[in-house]
C-alpha cells in the first residue's frame, strides 16, 4: 500500500510572470496541468529527454512526474505563462457526471505533451484575462466552472486525453534500481521517491537497501558526487554548473561533501 503524500496546496489557474533570464527550477507535478506559452520559452527535461515550449505553444503535464525547467524571458521582455491545474477531485466529478472513463491505460511515455494550436485552446486562454491582473477572481464556483470548462475544450481538441485525465490509478510498484538510477538527481524527499515507485516509505528504505547495500540519504549523496565527478572532470564543467542540476541546495555544501570523498575541492580537478 503507498502512503498517503501530502501534496502543497496549488493555485487552480496559475498567472507566472519573470524578468529574471534563465530562471531555473524543478518540481514534482502532482496534478495534471494544462498550460499556454504567453511569452519567452521554457525548457524542460525529466531526466530522459528535453522539451521546449515557445510563445503560442500549448502543452499538457502529466501527473505524477519529476520536471527541471529552465524560463527563458524574451529579449527585454518578460516570461508569461498561464497553467490550470486540473486536480483529481474536480476530475473525479466531471467522469460521474458526464460518463468519461479511461478505456485503456495510457503509454507514459513523455511527462509532457505538446498540444496542437486549435481554435477552442486559443479562445479558452484568452478567456482567462481576468486572472492575469494583479487581483484575479477567487469566487470558487467560478474558477470551479472555468476548470471544467478547460476539460471539455481539451477532449474536444485532443479526445485521445481521455485516457490520462480519467486515469485515477496511483503508480504501481516500479523498478527500484531503474528508477532511481534515472531520478538520482532530482531534489526531492524520500517520501515522493517511495511514492512514486509504488512503496510505502518503510518498504521503499528496506527494498533499497537490500538493492543498493547503502541507505537512500547515503546513495543518493555518492550517486551525485560521483556524476559531478565525471561532469568536472571529464566533461569541463564548473562546479556552480553542476551542483543545482545534481540535486545539492547550495555550493557549499556540494564542495564539502565533494572533497569529503574524493580528497579534493572541486575546483581543484
Amino acid at each position: 500500500m503507498n502512503e498517503a503524500v501530502e501534496v502543497k496546496k496549488l493555485p487552480q489557474i496559475l498567472y507566472s510572470c519573470y524578468l529574471a533570464r534563465n530562471r531555473e527550477g524543478e518540481q514534482f507535478v502532482p496534478e495534471h496541468i494544462f498550460s499556454y506559452q504567453i511569452a519567452g520559452s521554457i525548457v524542460f527535461s525529466d531526466g530522459a529527454t528535453e522539451q521546449t515550449f515557445k510563445e503560442g505553444e500549448f502543452r499538457f503535464h502529466k501527473r505524477n512526474q519529476l520536471i527541471k525547467f529552465v524560463k527563458q524571458p524574451p529579449g527585454n521582455g518578460e516570461f508569461k505563462a498561464l497553467s490550470v491545474y486540473l486536480d483529481q477531485d474536480t476530475l473525479r466529478s466531471f467522469s460521474m457526471e458526464y460518463g468519461y472513463k479511461a478505456e485503456k491505460p495510457h503509454e507514459i511515455g513523455s511527462a509532457i505533451l505538446p498540444l496542437k494550436p486549435h481554435p477552442l485552446l486559443t479562445s479558452y486562454m484568452e478567456s482567462l484575462a481576468p486572472y492575469q491582473q494583479p487581483n484575479p477572481p477567487t469566487d470558487e464556483n467560478l474558477i470551479a466552472l472555468k476548470l471544467r470548462e478547460a476539460i471539455l475544450v481539451l477532449l474536444q481538441a485532443n479526445p485521445e486525453l481521455k485516457d490520462v485525465l480519467f486515469n485515477f490509478a496511483e503508480p504501481g510498484k516500479i523498478d527500484l534500481e531503474a528508477f532511481m538510477n534515472k531520478n538520482f538527481h532530482f531534489n526531492v524527499e524520500l517520501k515522493r521517491f517511495a511514492y512514486l515507485t509504488g512503496r510505502s516509505l518503510a518498504t521503499f528504505k528496506r527494498d533499497f537497501e537490500k538493492k543498493f547495500h547503502l541507505s537512500p540519504s547515503r546513495w543518493l549523496q555518492q550517486r551525485r558526487l560521483q556524476e559531478a565527478y565525471y561532469r568536472i572532470k571529464e566533461k569541463g564543467a564548473a562546479p556552480s554548473d553542476v551542483y543545482l542540476d545534481l540535486g545539492f541546495e547550495d555550493l557549499s555544501h556540494f564542495s564539502f561533501a565533494f572533497k569529503k570523498m574524493y580528497g579534493v575541492a572541486p575546483s581543484r580537478l
